[in-house]
């Protein structure tokens, strides 16, 4: 059985994090500050602020951070060859803007020794305000009330909101608030500790960012009035530019006196006063962040001004409302609701609320795959916002969808480069990047996933399927999707078969699993090529039938011969997709079934995730996954397959796949409903679900992994809600899990709003806004309109025993060529063995 199946029901640290399914609360200091920042990070999709104290300390680590600011670095590769990725890219923080230090009688709060009578943070994701109240027993016996407020506005995307209030429950003191700016990304600590060298890139994790030792912020003006503060920056390489500000208001009912100074990479302004018992001390702090590829910084001091005098003119309870309005629009199309589900609801809506925080306001740039709540994977886009966040925004947000996809437009010119770097036709997409520059230095996993275009056309064509914005495909849509199949085309080659036919096949791709690569024929990377090569045709008839005059400007802009449709047409049609016979599954590719396989119910637990254990090349000689590959095709195209492909399919590679990969649990939960497997459905959800606030990787403290909370969204709706969309057709075959009594979802389709209702006897379906829409159950079409319309039901699908899951199928059976499939653990050299000699194929698996 896979690890991942083992998860609690509830593994959250329920003493310090207690259950509120529309809140998460901290009744008390965490001991993992790592991941306490990253849970109560605050964020819109372009600036996000890691829950840090406002004392600044203690932390483990500080971020500030802005959608694509980043720095560049010259990839030095030990053996080089011709179109290596040359150019790193990372995201950097800016300067911290939110602290504000407490002093009463000169002693800081310092939450890890502070003697704290009461406790509590928490943000409600109602509001998106991150709050923190606590008593506080001074050293010298006074009582003192601390409330503080952080929010990251969603309506100006450019703003943070900061409130400090203290006030004096038991004796009197004098009391200093100091707000500062502080460069931490040249400066470590809050007293000037500088670095030295340049990038530090041997680093034991991939996953996690580059350190610099350089100076990457240099400045370039500071400046400062009686309450304001400017700071400004040039990025030492990439040459982008920055501004922050920030203004402050005081309130108090004592004296109060004021002292404010900036320099280079600090930035302060103190409050003092006296306060008697029964007094208060208000700070409040706006903040704001302008960035550019290439502005003169005195341009962003200007856009700094003009957002911080719009606070100052319309007040912070202003921007609240505005807060809470735009949340509760959000909520409204996203909302998925468990009632009798305490935990998996407020997960889910955690969930829910980190795609927000990393999509909503990201205008245009792409989506990080830790959104800007922490710096793992160095703030790279990679494929996982196409298949696993954009499905979210699509069906829910479609301007936000929209925005991420032009992203990708973008970057076509890019792209454009980086397909005849590699002797392409077309345009191929990076496989991480932010300026869009290829920036994975190991191509094997990276540059050779090639499938990358496939998946961006995907999202491209779902999004105009969903909400019928041809206005957007005809002008942005049609150029990504012609290029990406001009690659395909190109990429592959035409063989002939013994009874004379052809087949067109793919070679040298890494398909999603990462633990097989550069192989022959990946059969996601076929099937999903297969899809893009047939979209692209299909959108450029549909913009010659619809606009003659864009199309005929397309023809010559793209320089395409309409001969070329039929071109895409025929290598759509010929795509090879290898099945092998006697087990009746689809192969991942070409060879996978001559390795033997991986015995992960025998890898011991500290082993995993194996890329940090085991050589790849080790890895790269088993059967064993990182994350789902064959089962991700037959989710994404299930159209394409019979019902016993997906179950075969599954059955065989659900075994030998590790869920290393933060992706791999919610696809396997999806597919394990569609089949039958309820409780593995149910189980690897919950993997999926409690991903970071259970921080089952042991790596949240890098960071929100914002692709996994996408797929929690696709796991509730599409395999338990059993919606499927197939050229824009909505069908539904539900597989409620046993023991929960409803399942509600609202859903957006071509401008029409439903909610939908599952309980185990009917699902039923309301109309909140828009037009009628049809959809189908179990094939079934029903109209859906505002009076509701209810499908009863007679089950919720097969019930399949998971005790086939525990073992891999085919295990002791003859290959074509007459060898046995045999199963074990790679062995450390220091404990010597030999591979037993047995006449009985059981005898070699049970000893192995």
């Amino acid at each position: 059985m896979s690890r991942l199946r083992s998860v609690p029901a509830d593994p959250v640290d329920r003493a310090y994090l207690p259950l509120d399914e529309w809140r998460l609360v901290e009744s008390r200091p965490h001991q993992d500050l790592g991941l306490t920042e990253t849970l109560f990070a605050t964020a819109n999709g372009y600036l996000g602020m890691r829950g840090t104290p406002e004392e600044g300390r203690d932390a483990e680590i500080h971020g500030t951070f802005l959608n694509g600011f980043h720095e560049t670095w010259q990839i030095n590769h030990a053996e080089s060859a011709f179109g290596f990725a040359r150019t790193g890219q990372t995201m950097i923080s800016v300067p911290d803007s939110s602290v504000l230090k407490l002093y009463v009688d000169d002693e800081p709060l310092l939450l890890s020794i502070a003697d704290l009578e009461e406790y509590e943070r928490w943000i409600d994701f109602r509001e998106g305000v991150l709050h923190r109240e606590l008593i506080w027993r001074t050293p010298a016996g006074k009582r003192v009330k601390v409330s503080s407020s952080r929010m990251v506005s969603f309506a100006q995307r450019h703003l943070a909101l900061m409130t400090l209030r203290v006030e004096m429950l038991e004796g009197s003191a004098p009391i200093a608030i100091s707000s500062q700016i502080i460069n931490r990304q040249d400066f470590r600590d809050d007293y000037g500790k500088g670095v030295e060298g340049g990038p530090i890139t041997d680093k034991a994790d991939p996953r996690r960012t580059t350190d610099f030792t350089h100076r990457v912020l240099e400045p370039l003006q500071d400046w400062h009035s009686d309450r304001r503060m400017l700071l400004g920056y040039r990025v030492a390489n990439s040459g982008m530019t920055l501004a922050v500000g920030a203004d402050h208001a005081v309130e108090s009912d004592a004296e109060v006196e004021q002292l404010v100074d900036t320099s280079a990479d600090f930035g302060r302004q103190v409050v003092r006063a006296h306060l008697e018992e029964g007094q208060s001390l208000t700070v409040r702090k706006s903040v704001t962040y302008h960035s550019s590829r290439s502005v003169p910084h005195r341009e962003l001091f200007d856009r700094c001004r003009r957002t911080l005098d719009r606070v100052r003119a319309g007040g912070f309870e202003a921007q609240f409302a505005e807060q809470r309005a735009y949340l509760a629009d959000f909520w409204a199309s996203s909302d998925v609701q468990l009632p009798g589900q305490p935990a998996e609801q407020q997960a889910t809506r955690w969930c829910l609320f980190q795609l927000a925080q990393a999509a909503a306001r990201s205008d245009q740039w792409g989506i990080p795959a830790k959104g800007v709540t922490g710096s793992g994977y160095e703030g790279h886009y990679f494929w996982d916002s196409e298949i696993y966040v954009v499905p979210f925004l699509t069906f829910t947000q479609p301007r936000w969808a929209r925005n991420a996809l032009r992203f990708r437009t973008n970057l076509l010119p890019k792209a454009r480069e980086r397909a005849r770097e590699l002797n392409q036709r077309g345009a191929l997409f990076p496989w991480r990047t932010i300026n869009g520059d290829e920036a994975s230095a190991y191509y094997a996993a990276g540059t050779a996933q090639y499938h990358i275009d496939a998946d961006v056309a995907y999202a491209f064509a779902q999004y105009v399927d969903v909400t019928g914005d041809l206005d957007f495909q005809h002008r942005d849509g049609v150029h990504v999707l012609v290029e990406t199949a001009r690659m395909w085309a190109d990429l592959g080659f035409w063989r002939l078969t013994a009874d004379g036919s052809a087949s067109f096949h793919i070679n040298g791709v890494t398909g999603p699993d990462e633990y097989t690569t550069v192989v022959n024929n990946n059969m996601f990377t076929n099937v999903m090529a297969r899809y893009n090569l047939r979209r692209a045709a299909r959108a450029v008839r549909e913009l010659h039938e619809a606009d003659e005059t864009e199309y005929q400007a397309m023809l010559v802009e793209l320089d395409l011969d309409e001969l070329e449709l039929e071109q895409w047409d025929a290598c759509a049609d010929g795509m090879h997709v290898a099945k092998d016979e006697s087990l009746g599954i689809h192969l991942q590719e070409d060879r996978f079934l001559e390795r033997e396989v991986w015995d992960l119910s025998s890898t011991p637990a500290e082993a995993f995730p194996l890329l940090l254990n085991y050589h790849p090349l080790v890895i790269y000689r088993f059967q064993v996954l990182k994350q789902a590959d064959v089962v991700l095709a037959l989710f994404l195209r299930g159209s394409e397959f019979t019902a016993e492909e997906k179950r075969a399919d599954f059955e065989y590679y659900d075994p030998i796949t590790t869920g290393d990969s933060s992706l791999s649990a919610v696809v396997q939960s999806i597919m394990a409903a569609e089949v039958g497997h309820q409780q593995a459905a149910l189980d690897y959800f919950r993997a999926g679900l409690f991903v970071d606030l259970g921080n089952l990787h042991g790596n949240t403290s890098d960071g929100v992994h914002i692709a996994s909370a996408g797929g929690v969204w696709n796991a509730l709706v599409h395999g338990f809600g059993g919606m499927r969309h197939d050229d824009g057709l909505i069908s539904f075959d539900p597989r409620l899990p046993d023991g929960w009594p409803e399942l509600s979802f609202p859903l957006t389709l071509r401008g029409s709003r439903f909610r939908v209702r599952l309980v185990r006897e009917e699902i039923s379906f309301t109309l909140e806004t828009g037009d009628e829409v049809e959809i189908t159950v179990r094939g079934e079409t029903v109209t859906v309109g505002p009076d509701g319309v209810t499908v009863p039901l007679a089950d919720q699908g097969p019930l399949l025993d998971d005790a086939v899951l525990a073992r891999p199928v085919g295990l002791g059976d003859e290959r074509a060529d007459g060898s046995i499939m045999t199963s074990h653990v790679p062995k450390d050299p220091e404990d010597p063995w030999e591979y037993p000699v047995a006449s009985d194929p059981d005898d070699i698996i049970d000893e192995s």
